[in-house]
């Protein structure tokens, strides 16, 4: 299933969100799987994009006019396509420099797999530096951790969080420590819970159990 996001940067009236609409129904896009934000990309919250993300699930492909509508910058960017490829998720560019991504054919995937492999390496290299923090920490008498991940206790808050329409998944996930990325993993945006997060409440009941 195709689901698109169209983005303009002032909501004012001076910019128009039709050129982006009409090209992604000529992709197939059915109007009513559109999401669309009256925002800057850098600073201004973007419900429309929160909405987007929650509403994707595996097999989907995203459907954007241009990068730029998408990221707020390149990391950010890396970040989202690392999530889609964890969510399973596919992503197609209609124009501009990022218009050779398209999940769907094999020029595609390499280019996606190289934005997978820039995510990978954003990855290593926070690990890197978070592993050398807490050396240095130690070192001097201080103790650190990595954000704790998901428990049965967060899995049960994030499934009552995102039960709420007006959640904010990122919001969520800062809230209980977790990555969105990991949230999804675990919970639908719908609050559901996935095969993963399953598994984690059978565990949790199978304690439980005398």
């Amino acid at each position: 299933m195709l689901i698109g996001y169209i983005r303009v940067s002032k909501s004012d009236g001076s910019q128009s969100l039709d050129l982006q609409r009409d090209a992604l129904l000529e992709a197939g896009v059915e109007s009513h799987r559109i999401y669309q934000d009256l925002a800057s990309g850098r600073k201004d919250a973007r419900p429309g994009l929160d909405n987007c993300l929650k509403a994707l699930q595996p097999g989907n492909t995203l459907v954007i006019w241009k990068l730029d509508r998408l990221g707020r910058d390149l990391k950010h960017l890396v970040g989202l396509v690392d999530t889609f490829n964890q969510l399973q998720v596919g992503l197609k560019v209609l124009a501009g420099a990022g218009a050779q991504i398209d999940t769907t054919t094999a020029n595609g995937r390499l280019v996606f797999g190289i934005f997978a492999a820039l995510a990978e390496f954003e990855a290593e290299l926070i690990r890197e530096r978070t592993q050398a923090g807490l050396k240095a920490a130690r070192a001097r008498g201080r103790v650190g951790g990595r954000p704790r991940k998901m428990t049965l206790t967060t899995l049960k808050m994030a499934m009552s969080a995102m039960a709420d329409p007006q959640s904010n998944s990122q919001e969520v996930a800062k809230r209980l420590g977790i990555t969105t990325a990991t949230l999804y993993s675990y919970v639908n945006g719908d609050g559901s819970v996935k095969a993963l997060g399953q598994r984690l409440l059978d565990q949790g009941s199978s304690k439980r159990a005398p």
